[in-house]
Parts: C-alpha cells; sequence; structure tokens
C-alpha cells in the first residue's frame, strides 16, 4: 500500500494548528479560572453590556441571550448583541470583560470603524472564495496535465482562498481594538475595580491570541497551497 506523506502540511500547517489548539484550550481554562469569582458591584454580562452601549449614546441595539459556552458575538445586521449562557448572567470580570468586548464591536459599528467595515464588506466574496478555492485548485491542477494554460485555475483558487487570509488580517485590529474600547468603557464607568480590571484583560488577552492562532493557520494553508500549485506547474513545464 502506497503513503503519500504532506509535507508541507506538516511543516507549515500542523504547528499553526496546534497553536490554535493551545490558544483555544486557553480560552477556555481563562475564563473557568475567572468567571466563577463575582464582582465586587455585581454586574452582570448583559448589564455591563447595556450600560456601555448607553453611555456611547446607543440605544438601537439589543442584547439577547443564547444557548451554549463562549459563542458570544454581534450580529451588525440584526443589531444585537448576543451572550452566551456563561456569559449573560453571570457576574464574574470574566463574563462582564467578554460582554463588554461585543459591546466595543457595536460601538465600532455605530462610529463607522474602518477595519470593521472592511471586513464586514468582503464576507460575501470570503465566503464565495472559501467554497470555491479548493476545487478551483484540484481542477485546475488535474487540466494542467492537459495544457499549462490550466494552471492558472489552480492558481485563481489559490487566491480565493487569499480572501479569507485577508478576512483573518482585517479581523486582527477589529479585535484588539474592541477589546481595548472594552477595558476603556469598564474602568470609565466603573463597571470593574483595578484587580477585576486586571482579570477580564487576562481573559481577552488569552482570547485575541485564537484570532492571531487563526490568521496564522489561514496564511499556512494559503502558502501550502501556493507551493503546491506552483510545484505541480513546475513539473509539467
Amino acid at each position: 500500500m502506497f503513503f503519500y506523506i504532506d509535507w508541507l502540511y506538516i511543516i507549515l500547517v500542523l504547528p499553526a494548528v496546534l497553536f490554535a489548539t493551545f490558544t483555544s484550550a486557553r480560552v477556555s481554562t481563562t475564563f473557568r479560572k475567572y468567571g466563577a469569582i463575582p464582582t465586587r458591584r455585581g454586574l452582570t454580562g448583559a448589564d455591563a453590556a447595556r450600560r456601555i452601549l448607553f453611555a456611547n449614546g446607543i440605544y438601537d441595539v439589543r442584547v439577547e441571550h443564547i444557548e451554549g459556552n463562549l459563542n458570544d458575538h454581534y450580529d451588525p445586521r440584526a443589531r444585537v448583541i448576543r451572550l452566551s449562557t456563561a456569559t449573560y448572567g453571570n457576574n464574574s470580570a470574566a463574563a462582564v470583560g467578554v460582554a463588554a468586548h461585543e459591546a466595543g464591536h457595536a460601538v465600532q459599528h455605530a462610529k463607522n470603524y474602518v477595519p470593521l467595515k472592511l471586513r464586514n464588506a468582503i464576507v460575501p466574496v470570503t465566503n464565495i472564495g472559501s467554497r470555491l478555492a479548493i476545487p478551483l485548485i484540484l481542477v485546475g491542477i488535474l487540466l494542467s496535465t492537459l495544457s499549462a494554460a490550466f494552471a492558472y485555475i489552480a492558481y485563481i483558487g489559490v487566491a480565493c482562498f487569499g480572501l479569507v487570509t485577508l478576512f483573518q488580517l482585517l479581523t486582527l485590529p477589529t479585535e484588539f481594538n474592541a477589546s481595548k474600547r472594552a477595558l476603556r468603557a469598564l474602568e470609565g464607568e466603573a463597571i470593574l475595580d483595578k484587580n477585576e480590571l486586571k482579570d477580564s484583560k487576562r481573559v481577552l488577552n488569552a482570547a485575541a491570541m485564537t484570532y492571531v492562532a487563526a490568521l496564522a493557520v489561514s496564511f499556512a494553508q494559503l502558502l501550502r497551497f501556493l507551493l503546491i500549485v506552483a510545484s505541480s506547474t513546475r513539473r509539467r513545464d
């Protein structure tokens, strides 16, 4: 039996995947650590999100509860912040920090924060690109056995995957800025004291690293696909 070893995946992608796995686990453990201690003021994640919204003059964004764990997000189309069970009614520094982060996204939206606008603008083409990338790469490589000109199809597939990487790149400033806004609001509105603010910052920093890891995985995959297509094309020249 013939076994194929994808050395490009092992060398380029696997380390990034392992890093992403580590950061994801770290978010869970950090949230559990700082999510079990009530804050001095006792405000819940939902309370904190609403207070930050109102402080920024935003009254048309709802704060809703959704089932799940750490699947909190802001939906700009529905104008709603959805907080998970672990966040919505939890009055820990971890929960308040996560809720404040999502409120930070709502503030970005209200203030037309450019990286957020760019990220939202490319979502449709990114979704299309993510679906077409691998089929185009495979078809292009297969057809290039008939003519080298078909290799351009594979390169178009690589470019489609590049849109995914671009989305991840634009996500970084958006997420870091939302956390910065969150911490500033939590301090400015006296929602957390200094020690609680440090705990909240630890949770948000751990969460931010998951986005760094996602970009690393996406970039590693992009480089892998590019090298595979280039190598396949050279062999047929």
